[in-house]
């Protein structure tokens, strides 16, 4: 999750150098720190904003069409698909004024900066997304059991033109939708659209030769139903970053072993992680180390950021030396555990 792996926003190319995680991760190269780095952050990319932009003009254009093509052919599952075309543009929208507001750097009161400004802007969209598929489910069930004739050949035309827009809207987001949760729940609309859209045509198909007028409102439900399934990741994802979880694919008894056969390091316990925004992820823990000076500490804190960036994709390493074991040395800190859980 939001892991900065291949296709992730990586640190300045300055403080960037090429390594191999595939050994350990499967997932091939990725962007580790430099010799000199010892912190580093994953950017928010223009191109991401671009795309967005692009895309929340195709989705002004093609709902209108499509609600003046349902209203005419009487096609339940002609609105619906509009009803969810109309949520996309909300939902682009949002995510284009949260990729604007996640660019914005840190401050004294947000010193993390406002990357997770496109994490809640997932939620939202999958919050409106699950809304408008009560209602077309809603909708649906009525029409099914008061079905009104409908214009198949008008219902294939307008659907047809809503599959090459969701079309051009989903292959201009698929490229940032892999280390992007924001861009990921807005490329799943499109997604979703396209798919949804298609079955419209199928639809209009069936009803040219058949009147079965019942079976456009049932599918006008059955896309509700898909809308939903394909939200519920999303959204899991985002309460996760949201609640601080640890990302997807970081096993923290992993690292903890990781660390601790490191020379000179003694024991490693108190481990956190969790995402900062869509493409970063942070990492606390304590380190104990034999009585030495700061500058030999300051080579081995060093060489476990570039490890850790190399090896699991951390790119906010946050690390606490000490020389005796603090606490009862677990890998979670079971004092902050034990003082949450009395109150």
């Amino acid at each position: 999750m939001g892991q900065n792996y291949p296709g992730a926003p990586h640190p300045h190319a300055a403080c960037c150098a090429p390594v191999d995680t595939e050994e350990e991760t499967g997932q091939g190269a990725a962007c580790g720190p430099g010799p000199g780095c010892t912190h580093a952050h994953a950017s928010i990319t223009e191109t991401s904003g671009l795309r967005l932009l692009a895309t929340l003009g195709l989705n002004l254009i093609i709902p209108s069409v499509q609600v003046i093509g349902g209203l005419r052919a009487h096609s339940m599952a002609l609105i619906s698909d509009a009803a969810h075309n109309f949520s996309d543009f909300a939902a682009v929208l949002i995510a284009y004024v949260a990729n604007r507001i996640g660019r914005r750097g840190a401050s004294a009161y947000f010193t993390f900066g406002f990357r997770r400004a496109e994490i809640l802007a997932a939620a939202l969209n999958v919050l409106i997304l699950f809304a408008v598929s009560a209602f077309l489910i809603y909708e649906g069930v009525s029409r099914v059991f008061h079905p009104e004739p409908v214009q198949a050949s008008l219902v294939i035309v307008i659907a047809a033109i809503g599959v090459l827009g969701n079309g051009l809207s989903a292959w201009l987001l698929h490229k940032d939708s892999g280390h992007n949760l924001n861009v990921r729940g807005a490329f799943l609309h499109m997604l979703g659209d396209l798919f949804t859209s298609a079955a419209v045509i199928v639809n209009g198909i069936i009803l040219l030769y058949r009147p079965w007028y019942w079976l456009d409102p049932a599918l006008s439900v059955l896309i509700a139903f898909f809308i939903v399934r394909n939200c519920w990741a999303v959204l899991k994802e985002a309460v996760c970053i949201l609640m601080n979880g640890t990302p997807t694919g970081l096993d923290l008894h992993r690292i903890k072993k990781f660390l601790e056969s490191f020379p000179g390091i003694k024991n490693v316990h108190y481990l956190h992680a969790w995402n900062l925004g869509p493409a970063s992820v942070a990492f606390s823990c304590h380190v104990v180390v034999p009585d030495q000076q700061l500058s030999e500490i300051d080579a081995i804190s060093r060489n476990i950021r570039i490890r850790l960036m190399e090896r699991f994709g951390i790119d906010h390493p946050i690390l606490q030396f000490e020389t005796g074991q603090c606490g009862d040395g677990n890998l979670f800190c079971g004092l902050s555990c034990r003082t949450a859980a009395q109150r």
